[in-house]
């Protein structure tokens, strides 16, 4: 299976609209992100679970090319994550598309959304969602794959990362509870949250989130939600520093980068 990158940009995604900094402004096509999502797909199995549906997702699913949906695993209820979830109708039209998350998060999506679950006119197409809450550290079963929900603190807000085989995908957080620690031993990948350099309220920054992805035991990991004060070559040289200071011998099998729009993560799920 592979872990692709639909988005792995900040909440206002790169470049900022009105925003003339060097990074929004850039001719590097690593520096262009849209907001947050990712989708873990085997095309052999021919299976394809969507991990959050945030503003520009009908663009992600063309670029990826997108053809069904099994499942949307949905981290918060943030703008950034779900407000593309009505993109979602074409891929719900033969049956309800389950959607997994925590119940105060589901809660949101059906105050959000509140027309799917109304009795309406016929005409003017909707999405099918069928709300499915999950229970941190008990595995959902999709297409017969085994998706782990463990819990995240945004600021505050309690939100959950998925974990899938030897891969984790915790977006949105600023601080990583002990039982998370627990149940991401064993992976391999790790794409985390890692926002900036300068310390932020609600996101890791750029060295929490370095300390916190490799105590969780991964050989690889990979920011994401990215802002716009770091260039990737400027972020891909910060990643290659830390490395060298912090594991100097054991760096050879370790890899550490900027996630960026369509890089794809080989997963296992033995």
């Amino acid at each position: 299976m592979k872990l692709e990158i639909l988005g792995s940009g900040t909440s206002t995604g790169i470049p900022v609209p009105g925003c003339g900094c060097a990074i929004c402004k850039s001719g590097d096509p690593l520096d262009n992100r849209m907001r947050a999502c990712a989708l873990l797909r085997d095309k052999g199995e021919n299976i394809s679970i969507l991990i959050d549906a945030g503003p520009e997702f009908r663009l992600q699913a063309l670029r990826a090319e997108i053809t069904h949906i099994n499942a949307v695993l949905v981290t918060h209820s943030h703008a950034d994550h779900i407000h593309g979830m009505d993109d979602l109708r074409i891929f719900s039209r033969k049956e309800p598309l389950k959607i997994f998350s925590d119940k105060p998060c589901l809660k949101d999506i059906k105050n959000r959304f509140d027309y799917v679950f109304k009795k309406t006119q016929i005409g003017g197409g909707k999405p099918k969602f069928k709300l499915c809450p999950v229970t941190y550290g008990n595995p959902v079963f999709i297409g017969g794959i085994p998706v782990i929900p463990v819990p995240l603190f945004h600021g505050r807000l309690k939100i959950t990362g998925w974990r899938f085989g030897d891969t984790a995908y915790i977006t949105d957080c600023s601080r990583i509870p002990e039982e998370t620690f627990h149940l991401l031993k064993g992976i391999k990948n790790l794409v985390i949250d890692g926002l900036r350099l300068k310390p932020h309220p609600t996101h890791f920054n750029f060295d929490q989130a370095a300390e916190n992805g490799f105590s969780t035991g991964a050989e690889n990991v990979w920011f994401t939600h990215l802002g716009h004060e770091c260039s990737h070559s400027e972020t891909v040289k910060w990643c290659d520093k830390w490395l060298e200071k912090n594991f100097r011998e054991e760096r050879g099998g370790k890899r550490f980068a900027p996630a960026y729009d369509g890089l794809e993560i080989d997963v296992s799920i033995k």
